[in-house]
């Protein structure tokens, strides 16, 4: 299954390589054409019918993660956050260190060495090391270097009923989608456009816009899913089985409203369950996108996640293939305009 095999490789922002390999291979058959930019960004043609606009659909490739900075003469290894990370949820979590994966946890001092105000605090990164078992620091130089990139060791499977848990969903999730809608072939020439770098600045979807300067761009991505009894029905962004969500607007774009709009007369008519996400916060490609060049529309469209920018998340199955659905229905529809 390629999301499985997309969830359990390692990318984190400006490593993505491993991940684009995986596509490259995948779309050998899917594409009239595959390059890789100087950034690193994957782009995918697929030559359209007839003529008609310039469409570029975008999914991230890169994770949150980690990166190495430091190496203690114990062996123990420091670090520093790549993307956005919740510094309350590493202690005790695997990972894998540098190209070779090498397993390490994530630890902190115990429960029982800590005085009576560390317990009142969470753990601050300043906290934390990466126990890889190495005895001391020229053991752990044998096998892992300074600047090394760290994800979490998280396997892919089936969750509970109809779900899938994970990591990286955020957005392989969207990079999935995208390779299937790239085994189409559309009225118009397609640019299936995997980016790189977006949890660290939106960086790849700048450069690939303007180098395709598209009319249009969809992006696919994952979204805040927050949908637990402790937060108010406003504040839960999306809600998990309850279909894709649409973008009307957040923090670095404002959403195309004729192309919002024919993503609701699509999912009506092909009765897909859709949602919108609730809530301003947060941002993606299509900020980047819209702003690049003399302006592209955009849309995003995006699959709930719980527990998103964390070791492990979760979606719904349903809520995957009615996105990948009304992707197809968007992209068909475009083809009439």
């Amino acid at each position: 299954m390629l999301l499985k095999r997309l969830s359990e490789a390692d990318g984190v922002s400006g490593n993505e390589r491993a991940v684009g390999e995986i596509l490259r291979q995948h779309l050998a058959k899917d594409s009239d054409g595959l390059q890789v930019d100087r950034l690193g960004n994957l782009i995918a043609f697929r030559r359209g019918r007839r003529r008609g606009p310039r469409v570029m659909v975008a999914a991230h490739m890169d994770e949150v993660g980690l990166i190495m900075s430091d190496i203690e003469a114990n062996g123990l290894l420091r670090f520093k956050p790549v993307g956005g990370i919740d510094e309350r949820v590493l202690v005790g979590k695997a990972v894998r260190v540098g190209k070779e994966r090498v397993p390490g946890v994530i630890g902190a001092k115990p429960i029982h060495l800590q005085k009576p105000a560390e317990r009142k605090k969470p753990f601050r990164r300043r906290d934390l090391f990466i126990d890889i078992g190495a005895a001391d620091r020229e053991k752990a130089r044998e096998i892992v270097s300074v600047g090394d990139y760290v994800a979490f060791a998280t396997a892919f499977g089936e969750f509970g009923t109809g779900r899938w848990k994970g990591k990286a969903f955020d957005d392989r999730v969207g990079c999935a989608i995208l390779a299937e809608l790239l085994a189409d072939r559309y009225e118009f020439d397609l640019y299936g456009v995997f980016t790189v770098q977006e949890e660290v600045g939106l960086r790849g979807s700048g450069v690939a816009a303007f180098q395709l300067q598209p009319d249009i761009a969809l992006v696919l991505e994952a979204t805040t899913c927050a949908d637990t009894p402790d937060n108010e029905q406003l504040c839960q962004v999306t809600k998990l089985g309850q279909g894709p969500a649409v973008t009307i607007r957040d923090n670095s774009v404002i959403a195309d409203k004729g192309l919002v709009h024919m993503l609701e007369q699509t999912a009506r008519r092909l009765s897909i369950p859709y949602q919108f996400r609730q809530g301003g916060a947060g941002g993606n490609d299509a900020g980047r996108i819209a702003t690049t060049g003399p302006g592209v529309r955009v849309a995003t469209l995006s699959v709930p996640t719980r527990y998103i920018h964390a070791p492990v998340s979760i979606i719904d199955q349903q809520d995957y293939h009615n996105t990948r659905k009304l992707a197809q229905g968007f992209l068909a529809a475009l083809g009439g305009v």
